[in-house]
C-alpha cells in the first residue's frame, strides 16, 4: 500500500509478539509494520461486511422499505425478462 504512514504505539499480548518474531524469522513476511497493516486491512474490511449485513438485516424489517422493492421489481419484471431472453 503506497502512501503517507504514521507512527502508532499499541500494546500487544507477548506471546502474540512472539509468534510475530517467529513469523518474521521464517521469512513469511516482508515486516512486523506489513503483516500488522496487513491485519488491519483485513479486519477492518471484515467489519465493514459485518455493519452492512447487519443494516441489511434491520432494512429486511422496514415494511415502507420491502414495498419500495416490490414496487420497482414489478416495474421492471418486463425489461428484465426482456434481457434474460437476449442473454438465454
Amino acid at each position: 500500500m503506497a502512501g503517507k504512514t504514521k507512527k502508532a504505539t499499541f500494546n500487544i499480548h507477548v506471546n502474540v509478539l512472539e509468534e510475530l518474531d517467529d513469523v518474521l524469522a521464517q521469512e513469511r513476511t516482508r515486516s512486523k509494520n506489513a503483516l500488522v497493516e496487513e491485519a488491519l486491512i483485513k479486519e477492518l474490511k471484515e467489519l465493514r461486511k459485518q455493519k452492512r449485513k447487519h443494516l441489511w438485516q434491520e432494512a429486511a424489517k422496514d415494511a415502507l422499505l420491502i414495498k419500495d422493492l416490490q414496487v420497482t421489481e414489478t416495474a421492471f419484471r418486463s425489461a428484465d425478462e426482456e434481457t434474460a431472453q437476449r442473454i438465454g
